[in-house]
């Protein structure tokens, strides 16, 4: 089994420093990384400085890229999350994917309130708009760093995004007519209600895994194809590529009873990062399905098919792994993933700005 090899400095400009304490995703592209906090609607770009063997990488340069400004949310920034559970990238296309959660939440009891206030609190489920989003922005290549655009002249890329509105979208849509699944649209996420945690592009098509529901410990990942609606630039749609002429594929992993918390591939491989689908610290394990959707159907897939690669670290309270992506790091040595914290514990946390993510070498 895998254990920690080393760490890497993750440097936020100290204006934005509580994004260390809600990281959600990672993703390397080239010489960036790219993070998100699930409490905001930026995208976060960092540097990646390799260092020598045994030396510790740094991450800094921080720029912050407002979604907003590529996309259509429909709520204001400064009034609601993205909840971004998910980042890809589409090489062949030049695209950068995002997804949110898609998912509802419960209002949170507190210590100096009342019972009858808390009992009120708890019974108070709150729909976020902006939670409703999956698109796809143009990323271009500057010198030896990348921007994101709205449109690129150059080739006719444009930002997109699926057609919908504060309340859902077309995926949420053609769930709703799911008979396995529909009714975990109206439970927030952790209460094992339907809710997004990873995004992986596999071609022109892309995986969404849940973190719940889970359905008698089975785990369940969408495969989705949007395309550009007709006559349209910037507003996408599902293609018909399930049975029956859905609009998505369902497939059934057995992860012992946990959800995904995040995906990402490993050349023909899918890693599959899992946590427990329900308010809990762990156990977290990032699982691998060798030669993972090879096939043009719908899958169930058992344990005795799935490799245990890592067991994640966790804390009490703190240190819930959210994001993870296949790290290029100098003097590193063989497969290397990288892993980034929501509610990171105090002993991450450096200077005003600074935390450390996790790097391990996979076997």
């Amino acid at each position: 089994m895998s254990e920690r090899s080393n760490a890497v400095m993750l440097r936020f400009d100290p204006a934005l420093a509580s994004l260390r304490d809600g990281l959600s995703v990672a993703l390397q592209i080239g010489g960036t990384l790219w993070v998100a906090n699930d409490e905001t609607t930026h995208l976060e770009r960092l540097t990646i400085h390799n260092a020598a063997p045994g030396d510790q990488v740094r991450c800094d340069e921080h720029k912050s890229f407002a979604l907003g400004k590529y996309l259509d949310l429909p709520l204001e920034e400064a009034d609601a999350e993205i909840d971004i559970e998910g980042v890809a990238h589409a090489p062949d296309s030049g695209y950068l994917w995002v997804v949110g959660s898609h998912s509802l939440k419960r209002r949170k009891a507190e210590a100096d309130k009342s019972a009858q206030k808390n009992i009120k609190r708890l019974s108070t489920v709150v729909v976020d708009g902006n939670r409703f989003l999956l698109a796809r922005i143009p990323l271009v290549q500057q010198k030896d760093s990348y921007v994101l655009a709205a449109e690129v002249d150059a080739d006719g890329r444009t930002a997109a995004q699926l057609n919908g509105n504060e309340f859902g979208n077309d995926l949420t849509t053609e769930i709703g007519k799911d008979e396995q699944l529909r009714d975990f649209l109206r439970i927030p996420g952790k209460d094992n209600g339907f809710d997004i945690e990873g995004l992986a592009v596999i071609g022109s098509r892309l995986l969404l895994g849940l973190r719940g529901p889970v359905l008698r410990g089975w785990s369940v990942l969408l495969e989705v194809e949007p395309e550009l609606e007709r006559g349209s630039t910037d507003t996408l749609v599902l293609k018909q590529i399930g049975p029956h002429g859905r609009h998505y594929r369902k497939h059934f992993f057995d992860l012992h009873g946990l959800g995904v918390r995040d995906l990402c591939r490993s050349g023909d491989d899918l890693l599959i990062l899992a946590g427990p689908t329900m308010d809990l610290d762990g156990p977290v394990t990032v699982f691998r399905w060798r030669g993972g959707f090879n096939a043009d159907e719908e899958c169930v897939v058992f344990a005795d098919q799935l490799e245990t690669v890592l067991e994640v670290p966790f804390g009490h309270g703190d240190d819930h792994a959210e994001g993870m992506c296949l790290f290029d790091a100098d003097g590193q040595g063989g497969e290397v993933l990288l892993v980034v914290y929501d509610s990171s514990a105090e002993g991450r946390k450096h200077g005003e700005a600074d935390v450390e993510a996790d790097l391990f070498v996979l076997g």
